[in-house]
């Protein structure tokens, strides 16, 4: 499990260090705000079509677990607005730590600790945490701006679009399908280089500041799951996918969001590093717990 482990969170790190390293090298030239709004609006939407089009979910049987990943997005962000002198401006503070990486880590960890027959429903997980990242959470981020700003999003209807057609991918064209795919798999390399970047162009921020914000996203998640857990019908696989999910490193695109809006990306990118290194020792522990007491 720990190789595994290292084998999927080792890469985050060594495509952010080549971001800094170029960061670095290139300071004055760096300026990668092109490349961001290219992948919020371009990239990011085709890997979130993508990943739902070759994943199909059943949004009927599941409710139970589509409540539980509804929550615990949700319940954590309710916790920390009750916290006071974050280090971080409350936007930035909250978003961060509702939306954990249930993607490029939350997938492969998930199949490898609890077998590949609960794809389909880690994949729900992966679409519900898009679904409210790019609406909740950009509602959120753009609260000082237009309230509606979400709704013209991208990644929005590429999720909808997703869910929509999953049943009906038979009927379009594989070139499509290719192009689709190809321009999806550059979203999360380009999220962590553009993080490495901006990471190079200051100094990093207060490393115990982050290790601090980051226990306090695995404080709200425990605390999250207790009426999860103990309310929702949930099933012991379901149980135990959320449980996981629940404490996640945050999402890298937290801070490609910030940084789109301008939304302390300095800080939520230290945060997001440190959540990384922390899962190498978090994520064992909590599988094993999953698998022992569950």
């Amino acid at each position: 499990m720990l190789l595994t482990l290292l084998n999927i969170v080792l890469p985050v790190f060594a495509i952010a260090a080549l971001g800094f390293g170029f960061g670095r090298r290139h300071l004055r030239a760096s300026d990668m705000s092109f490349i961001n709004n290219a992948n919020v609006v371009l990239f990011c939407p085709a890997l979130v079509f993508s990943a739902l089009l070759n994943n199909p979910v059943d949004l009927t049987r599941g409710w139970p677990l589509i409540a539980a990943g509804v929550l615990i997005c949700v319940i954590p962000g309710i916790l920390l607005l009750l916290v006071r002198n974050a280090g971080m401006s409350r936007p930035a503070f909250v978003v961060t730590g509702m939306f954990r990486n249930t993607g490029n880590v939350g997938i492969p960890l998930m199949m490898l600790a609890y077998g590949k027959d609960q794809l389909g429903d880690i994949v729900l997980l992966f679409a519900l945490t898009n679904l409210l990242q790019f609406s909740l959470g950009l509602f959120i981020l753009s609260s000082g701006r237009s309230r509606w700003e979400w709704v013209r999003n991208p990644n929005v209807w590429a999720a909808v679009l997703g869910l929509l057609l999953s049943s009906q991918r038979q009927w379009i064209p594989e070139f499509v399908l290719t192009t689709v795919d190809l321009v999806g798999q550059i979203a999360i390399p380009l999220m962590l280089f553009a993080l490495g970047v901006r990471l190079a162009q200051d100094r990093i921020e207060n490393i115990n500041k982050a290790l601090r914000i980051n226990l306090i996203y695995l404080l709200a998640g425990v605390l999250t799951l207790i009426p999860v857990v103990w309310l929702l019908p949930l099933t012991q696989d379901w149980t135990r996918l959320i449980i996981l999910s629940a404490l996640l490193p945050p999402a890298v695109i937290n801070y490609l969001l910030c940084e789109l809006y301008d939304v302390e990306p300095r800080s939520v990118a230290a945060v997001v590093l440190m959540g990384n290194a922390m899962s190498v020792l978090v994520i064992p522990l909590v599988v094993w717990v999953t698998l022992t007491w569950v």
